[in-house]
């Protein structure tokens, strides 16, 4: 089965006798269970993604897999959080984050996780950087193909933090939004977008014919702006664009194209929200 590398993913550590509770009221999703991962999101107040991250929880505490681009604001603001709590913050500059999927896990001895946001996206490993040196590789491209191959949305590629809420990035949709949980930060925002169904717009796959155009290529249709190209394969591209305006488009029978590529919505298996266009005999 492949097995790659994540280099664009780091790790941090949140350990302490109240590192529970302390991530508990900070994040989209409850801390979860020893030897259990989550999918979670650390927001703004305005209810916009600083960072979306996956919780694993440990005998020592948990390991936050999360963008290394974004890791030095993350720990800065967990640190600001802290306050007076009995929490140690840092990051695991000795551990990589590595993926395998298709089959049965190859690897033991190391701390691993099933992906929880979707059962096809595999199991994910944290490996000492010496022991990932000595383990046959696949690209991190053939892994980014399988996901987008899956509809699912990678953080800096298809949103980009600090400027997407939570229902955009389709994590209402992966497992990342617990609605009945208490408070956290920027959960006022979050809930009314789902109890008043004003996630306008998302985070879809597009079939397109040949290569994708580039990542952040608007995407029109009349003129008009539907939204932009996040990562993509041949023949497959995730686009964040607003659902109203492709309905609208659809029903004046404009092509919704970027940058001359027209593109037909589709519909992930595991997407619970209306597409237009991918209605059963559409």
């Amino acid at each position: 089965m492949p097995i790659a590398i994540l280099k664009e993913r780091a790790v941090a550590r949140i350990a302490g006798a109240d590192a529970a509770h302390f991530l508990d009221n900070l994040l989209t999703a409850r801390t979860p269970a020893p030897g259990a991962a989550r999918y979670a999101a650390l927001l703004a107040p305005q209810g916009k993604i600083v960072a979306d991250m996956i919780v694993l929880a440990t005998e020592g505490g948990f390991r936050l897999d999360i963008p290394r681009a974004v890791a030095p604001d993350l720990l800065k603001r967990l640190q600001l959080y802290r306050l007076r709590a009995k929490v140690e913050i840092g990051l695991l500059d000795d551990l990589n984050v590595a993926v395998a999927w298709g089959g049965a896990s190859p690897l033991v001895d190391t701390l691993a996780y099933d992906d929880p946001r979707l059962p096809a996206l595999g199991r994910r490993f944290l490996l000492p950087a010496a022991e990932a040196a000595q383990i046959s590789m696949v690209p991190e491209a053939e892994w980014h193909a399988h996901r987008i191959a899956l509809g699912v949305p990678e953080g800096g590629q298809d949103f980009l933090y600090g400027d997407a809420f939570p229902h955009e990035a389709d994590m209402d949709q992966l497992g990342g939004i617990d609605f009945d949980k208490g408070c956290y930060v920027g959960q006022e925002i979050v809930s009314r977008m789902q109890h008043r169904g004003t996630a306008r717009t998302r985070i879809i796959p597009m079939a397109l014919c040949g290569p994708p155009p580039a990542e952040g290529t608007p995407i029109t249709a009349g003129g008009k702006s539907l939204g932009r190209l996040g990562s993509g394969i041949e023949g497959r591209a995730l686009a964040l664009i607003r659902l109203d305006r492709l309905e609208e488009a659809r029903a004046a029978g404009q092509i919704v194209e970027a940058d001359g590529a027209a593109l037909v919505p589709e519909r992930p298996a595991w997407a619970r929200f209306a597409i237009p266009g991918t209605e059963e005999g559409a």
